[in-house]
């Protein structure tokens, strides 16, 4: 009788513990669709693509037990393919952002119905193709036939890095050099000896944060990006 006791009590514990995981499993998604929602309305990434798409992961188990204390140690968020216009909003101006990915670090609520929050750090990387560079330099520069946006010789130095911009512009063959400068958070692009203006994308960024670096890669230009107590959101 002893031994049927035990073996019931196990037998519950284990049943009891597996709804407490399924109901955990449960909040976590609603609560990462919530962020969803929140990321898109605030900062609009995802959108202006058909394909692009927005993802919260809020890490650490159980959630219940961070919802409650209303801190969370690790939440990242994952944007991809959203378009962003020109500050002068040019014609043909959309920048199609690849990429954008942060990492939160110790998140607090202020309750369960706030739409707003803190991070003590916020880490993360933008990338910019060569495919929607090109795309949008030779819409603004608008003169002749493609343009192709490709890494320039030389090294970054810290928040700029160079591009080489070749095609024909005006009727003639064009190759020349030009920059790319990530600085609070507004990426300007500049075509030297064809528009000295620099092109100009604001990106929102939750408060307190900016970018710190640019860099080419074979594939594109990685921005990184910090910020220190960040107000995320809206109250």
């Amino acid at each position: 009788m002893k031994r049927r006791w035990i073996k019931l009590t196990t037998i519950t514990t284990v049943i009891l513990a597996g709804v407490g995981i399924a109901v955990d499993r449960v909040a976590l998604h609603y609560a990462e669709q919530e962020a969803v929602g929140l990321v898109q309305e605030k900062y609009g990434y995802g959108s202006g693509s058909t394909d692009g798409f927005t993802h919260v992961d809020i890490h650490g188990f159980p959630f219940l037990t961070q919802a409650a204390d209303r801190n969370f140690d690790h939440v990242t968020v994952a944007a991809r393919n959203f378009t962003l216009n020109t500050t002068a909003n040019a014609v043909g101006d959309y920048l199609t952002v690849q990429e954008l990915s942060l990492d939160l670090y110790g998140v607090t609520a202020a309750s369960f119905t706030a739409r707003s929050a803190e991070a003590n750090l916020v880490t993360g990387r933008l990338t910019l193709s060569y495919k929607d560079l090109s795309g949008v330099i030779t819409r603004l520069l608008g003169r002749g036939g493609a343009l192709t946006v490709s890494p320039a010789p030389g090294t970054s130095h810290g928040q700029e890095t160079r591009l080489q911009i070749t095609g024909t512009w005006n009727g003639r063959p064009l190759k020349t050099t030009g920059t790319l400068l990530a600085q609070g958070d507004e990426i300007q692009v500049t075509a030297l000896d064809v528009a000295t203006t620099p092109y100009t994308w604001r990106v929102v960024l939750p408060e307190n944060t900016g970018f710190t670096s640019a860099r080419t890669t074979p594939s594109g230009v990685d921005l990184e990006l910090t910020g220190h107590q960040v107000i995320l959101g809206t109250s």
